[in-house]
């Protein structure tokens, strides 16, 4: 992937003759883009999350809270809350979004879970090989993108080590993700032992369900002995290891890419276990037996848990549904970093209303990126945001792939589901909900580092800019859904 630099600083000096070209090439390249739409099935279409906040009022009955011992009593999980009200500032975003979400799925709040912030490829990775290498009994892996690359190459070698073992190795791989992944590179892995499914092949013959090519199997989740779990948006590729990836820009520093996963102990791995055999199931592949995937697991922390996902479907995007229920309630603080920023109205107008009310609203988005018609999309929003109050941020130092969000020092989530179409209305998605002050104070930290890292953008010097990156801007913004 050939990352592009593109900045509002950097820009050139426009000339007419210039600001032609750029049109005419703009305008020649929406034939393409209008038939690429062709491709999006049935105009589907995003929930109305309104009804859903306006018939959520402050949650009266009890939290049901699981345990690996099964569920805690009424007065347990009203002491589990009162615990975690007192540790923060009073807010009300935990009673007035459990309804919301519980109305959306059945993955449950789950207590005694050690939650771990991987705040970079390497620590990720280093977490990875040290989970996979100490496996008893499963791996069961899943990943949007798996690169023939060294880093591909020393995932695919210890996973072979492992199956040599005896370990039952299973995986899967989205077919348009890793479409530059030979597959010899899958077929080394079948040759030795391992259990390998292709997401949704490209081949509509090959279709295991209705074929879609929008839809894409875009969740990273390891799961090793059904006891610990690692998710986020780190997919397996060089690009996020310590080696800085080298830009074709001329004179262009090296970059690396900045994204972030969690470790998860505890009795919350269970529900990434049930989506990952799900999935599995409906892309046929194979019998998975004779494995504990569900075994006893003893609390390991103090946090509160709930697994999200997202299959195929206008009822099943439970992202979307979180996210803007979450910032809707917000009360003092909505602090989000995302990589890819197409939001539909719905967000836009809980971001803004969030800003309006006097919650602290800041983003932060990609300033460096591998796609220059997202970053162009994403900056057309800035306008609306700015005016409401929000505070726009764009990371300068590294390429941003982290999908995180902290609401009012409390409420966290970490996953794959990033603010665009593909994500919030295509793709199967996963996020972890963590209700923790500890946790969310690393997280607040990591997103002050990133903030150090980022350059404000300035309401004022963004109403004087040139008219053709608003009209690039706006252009682009009309086939978001695509990109």
């Amino acid at each position: 992937m050939h990352l592009v630099e593109i900045t509002s600083e950097n820009a050139p000096s426009l000339t007419l003759p210039l600001l032609g070209r750029e049109l005419v090439c703009f305008f020649a390249s929406a034939s393409v883009l209008i038939i690429l739409c062709s491709f999006i099935a049935g105009c589907a279409s995003l929930p109305n999350i309104s009804p859903m906040i306006d018939d959520a009022p402050i949650s009266q009955k009890p939290h049901k809270i699981m345990t690996s011992k099964g569920q805690l009593s009424t007065k347990q999980s009203a002491a589990v809350m009162t615990r975690l009200k007192r540790s923060v500032a009073q807010t009300d975003v935990l009673d007035r979004l459990t309804p919301v979400v519980e109305s959306v799925t059945d993955s449950p709040l789950t207590r005694g879970n050690r939650v771990s912030l991987l705040n970079d490829g390497p620590a990720a990775y280093a977490a990875m090989f040290t989970a996979i290498r100490h496996a008893k009994d499963h791996i069961n892996l899943e990943s949007y993108i798996i690169e023939d690359d060294e880093t591909g190459k020393k995932f695919a070698d210890l996973l072979l080590k492992k199956r040599a073992e005896g370990i039952q190795v299973a995986l899967i791989y989205d077919c348009m993700g890793s479409i530059n992944t030979p597959e010899s590179f899958f077929q080394r892995l079948r040759d030795g032992g391992i259990q390998v499914v292709g997401f949704n092949p490209l081949n509509p013959l090959k279709a295991r369900e209705q074929w879609d090519l929008t839809h894409r199997d875009h969740r990273k989740i390891l799961i090793i002995d059904g006891k610990l779990a690692i998710i986020g948006g780190i997919n397996i590729s060089r690009v996020y290891s310590s080696i800085p990836l080298i830009r074709k820009k001329h004179g262009a520093k090296p970059i690396h890419w900045r994204d972030t996963d969690i470790q998860i102990e505890g009795p919350a791995v269970a529900e990434l276990q049930k989506l990952f055999i799900t999935t599995w199931q409906r892309q046929a592949g194979g019998t998975l037996s004779g494995r504990a995937y569900f075994p006893t697991v003893k609390e390991s922390g103090s946090a509160l848990v709930r697994v999200i996902g997202s299959t195929e479907g206008e009822k099943n995007r439970i992202p979307f549904i979180v996210y803007v229920s979450a910032i809707t309630f917000a009360e003092h603080s909505v602090h989000m970093t995302n990589s890819y920023f197409i939001p539909d109205t719905q967000i836009l107008k809980a971001l803004t209303d969030a800003a309006k009310r006097g919650v602290d609203v800041k983003i932060i988005l990609p300033g460096i990126t591998d796609s220059s018609l997202a970053l162009h999309a994403q900056r057309h929003y800035y306008a609306e945001l700015l005016q409401a109050g929000v505070q726009i941020y764009e990371h300068s130092t590294s390429l941003l792939h982290a999908k995180t969000i902290v609401i009012d020092n409390v409420w966290s989530t970490v996953g794959s589901t990033n603010m665009d179409y593909l994500s919030l209305l295509n793709n199967d998605e996963v996020n972890a909900l963590i209700l923790n002050h500890d946790f969310s104070v690393q997280m607040e930290k990591m997103f002050a580092h990133d903030l150090a890292n980022s350059r404000r953008i300035e309401p004022h010097e963004w109403e004087q800019r040139d008219m053709l990156p608003r009209v690039r801007e706006w252009f682009i913004s009309l086939f978001g859904r695509l990109l």
